[in-house]
């Protein structure tokens, strides 16, 4: 029943699963409570463009690049958004157009995109000690930000002009959680792949809402249905040979499906 556990592989993809999802939890939470899942898929796939810079540029390992360029993306999306009338979705909607088909065009310079699809659906089999200790601080920060920022998000989340008059610098606060989301999901691509990440975000936070009576219980909601996913996944990949982020997120998509059922016969 234990045999995966034999295989060191196994064990650092199990330790990464135990760090990145409730990460993803707690994060996934503040993006759906702030209607952000839009920007998240857009950090997302910004991605492409940011390996094909790291090409560009030589680099051997793009994930400077990736992050760099999402880093930046994050705080211009924000700007836009708030210094400009134009909405939300159609600004988001631009960048996505322009992004994805910048790093399209890049990488398929020579045939060349074939290189690059461990990027588009990811490989946690393959994630090493050096990354697992990246996460490991990765998940710190965040946790540390959850307590200074979290309650502010979720208050901003229900009344902006409330979060205003207390004296609350929304810009500030959206924006550093722009920069936040942009290194989680970008340092996690190559776990999980630029196609899928949104959806570990997205999935485990919204199943959450359907069962939680309040924000303590929508939280370690999110983060048991996470963490679950991420084990009965990994392992249940591991038996069917399929891809293992796929697998954690039908997973997800299944507890979400669960919690609509309950929520509908309520």
């Amino acid at each position: 029943m234990f045999d995966w556990l034999n295989y060191e592989f196994m064990k650092h993809a199990l330790i990464a699963i135990i760090l990145v999802t409730p990460m993803f939890a707690l994060m996934g939470t503040l993006v759906v409570s702030n209607r952000l899942s839009f920007f998240s898929d857009v950090i997302g796939h910004s991605a492409l463009t940011g390996i094909a810079i790291g090409v560009i540029l030589g680099l051997a390992n793009p994930t400077l690049s990736m992050l760099v360029l999402a880093v930046i993306l994050a705080i211009l999306i924000n700007i836009l958004k708030t210094k400009t009338k134009t909405s939300s979705d159609t600004v988001l909607g631009v960048i996505f157009a322009v992004i994805v088909a910048t790093g399209v065009v890049i990488l398929s310079l020579g045939a060349g995109f074939s290189k690059y699809t461990v990027y588009l659906i990811g490989d946690i089999l393959s994630v090493t000690p050096h990354q697992l200790f990246e996460f490991a601080v990765v998940e710190i920060a965040v946790l540390v930000y959850w307590l200074f920022w979290g309650n502010k998000l979720f208050l901003l989340s229900f009344s902006p002009v409330i979060a205003r008059s207390r004296g609350l610098k929304v810009f500030w606060i959206e924006t550093s959680f722009a920069v936040l989301l942009a290194v989680v999901v970008t340092l996690s691509i190559r776990l999980f792949g630029i196609l899928i990440i949104n959806s570990l975000l997205i999935l485990p936070a919204a199943a959450a809402r359907n069962f939680a009576k309040n924000i303590k219980n929508y939280v370690f909601i999110a983060t048991a249905i996470s963490l679950l996913s991420g084990i009965s996944g990994l392992i249940t990949s591991y038996y069917l040979g399929s891809a293992s982020g796929a697998t954690v997120v039908l997973f997800c998509g299944g507890f979400y499906c669960l919690s609509l059922l309950i929520s509908l016969r309520k």
